[in-house]
């Protein structure tokens, strides 16, 4: 078996670099797609790997052998990649305040610093408490009897009683979404020591909340002026929860770890920063809009990134937009993106259509389609700039947007 000297490290689309693998460990990598993994055919137990765009860390861990690290790094800084995944999870309580990465220059042990930070912040005056619905078999009578499970589990008896009542505790969604964070943290690769001494602590905080199960839908929660210093933590820990999870492969394979796909981190920021800037424009910015087709059958589902809708006739589209988390190569973009947009444009009447790229080599290209009357816009935005530059360069976008769509 080929001996891996420390952690694999890789920069997200640079270019291909060539390690020694155990050939078992290269074949899963192929085949869970975190990076493109291929056998160097110059040299015998070394793999070619490239990244993509899921950025972060995972683990490989084979029997009998040490586990074998691989680490993604993202070409933007850290820090810029908490604002866009944050912005996208909440605007408006983002927005004056970014997510606080310390000196982190990796995306997991950067996770684990803010989200422990957050939880701090947000239970360091005791956990919030609330009601919770409990079904119950019991001897006396408390809240109200379940009728209909008495008839059928009691046959009639009087005792026990099936009751339902409601119960104030701390065991509560938003308290059990910290814990199951927490534990997820804690059972990844990664995370820094003194980090993890600190999500112990937060753990023993939440111990009398119930654990999640593994697999079980995510309880939901609602926000509301009682769990205002909740918020922030509660966002991160559903990034942390819906980041990966562990695969076990034939043969006690295991591939455990946490990634962000940037395609999807670009997307989730691109829509919801137009959504907030068209705000002043009316109307109603939709992500993911569904209803779209491109034929008369509805047979052919499309799904564009964002849609805005008008407010005199909210069916009635004004603007469709696809958002690409490319950069403009030295023979411009790709052309099946045009292709693509063009369907959009037509599928929803529009005569414009919007393609938003993370850079390009110049701020805006427009297209007009021969003989369909459409111009398909091709925007780029500089994600090297502030927080403060991007949101004014969407505002810019919304009112170009905004301008070309029908009256």
């Amino acid at each position: 078996m080929n001996a891996v000297a420390g952690p694999i490290e890789l920069v997200e689309h640079a270019r291909a670099v060539n390690r020694p693998l155990p050939d078992v460990v290269g074949r899963a990598l192929a085949a869970s797609r975190i990076v493109e993994a291929a056998p160097d055919p110059y040299a015998a137990g070394y793999w070619v790997l490239k990244a993509g765009s899921k950025v972060g860390a995972v683990s490989v861990t084979v029997p009998d052998a040490e586990p074998v690290t691989l680490r993604i790094i993202p070409k933007v800084p850290i820090a810029r990649l908490f604002f866009l995944l944050c912005y996208s999870l909440d605007p408006r309580g983002w927005r004056d305040g970014q997510v606080d990465v310390a000196e982190h220059q990796e995306v997991l042990p950067a996770l684990a610093h803010a989200f422990e930070r957050q939880v701090e912040r947000a239970i360091r005056a005791g956990l919030i408490q609330g009601y919770r619905t409990t079904e119950d078999t019991a001897l006396v009578v408390r809240g109200r009897i379940r009728e209909a499970e008495q008839v059928r589990r009691r046959f009639g008896a009087a005792l026990p009683v099936e009751i339902t009542y409601d119960e104030f505790t701390t065991d509560i969604p938003e308290n059990r979404l910290l814990r199951a964070a927490t534990e997820r943290l804690l059972r990844l690769p990664g995370v820094p020591r003194p980090i993890r001494a600190r999500l112990l602590h937060q753990r023993t905080r939440l111990a009398d909340v119930t654990p999640l199960v593994r697999g079980q839908r995510l309880p939901a929660w609602r926000p509301s002026r009682l769990n205002v210093r909740y918020q922030h933590a509660l966002h991160l820990a559903k990034a942390i929860l819906d980041g990966g999870s562990a695969e076990h492969r034939p043969g006690g394979l295991r591939i455990d770890g946490f990634l962000f796909d940037m395609n999807k981190v670009f997307e989730d920021f691109v829509c919801v920063a137009l959504r907030e800037a068209l705000r002043p424009h009316g109307g109603r910015g939709v992500l993911q809009a569904k209803g779209v087709y491109l034929d008369e059958d509805e047979r052919v589902r499309m799904r564009p990134d964002f849609v805005w809708y008008g407010d005199g006739n909210p069916s009635r589209p004004l603007a469709v937009v696809d958002a690409k988390y490319k950069a403009e190569r030295r023979d411009g973009y790709p052309d099946a993106d045009l292709y693509q947009m063009l369907a959009y444009s037509t599928a929803l009447g529009l005569s414009v259509g919007h393609l938003v790229y993370a850079k390009g080599n110049a701020p805006h290209a427009g297209h007009r389609v021969r003989e369909a009357g459409i111009v398909l816009h091709q925007h780029a935005l500089d994600l090297d700039q502030s927080p403060d530059g991007l949101l004014i360069e969407v505002s810019d976008l919304a009112r170009v947007i905004a301008a070309t769509a029908p009256e």
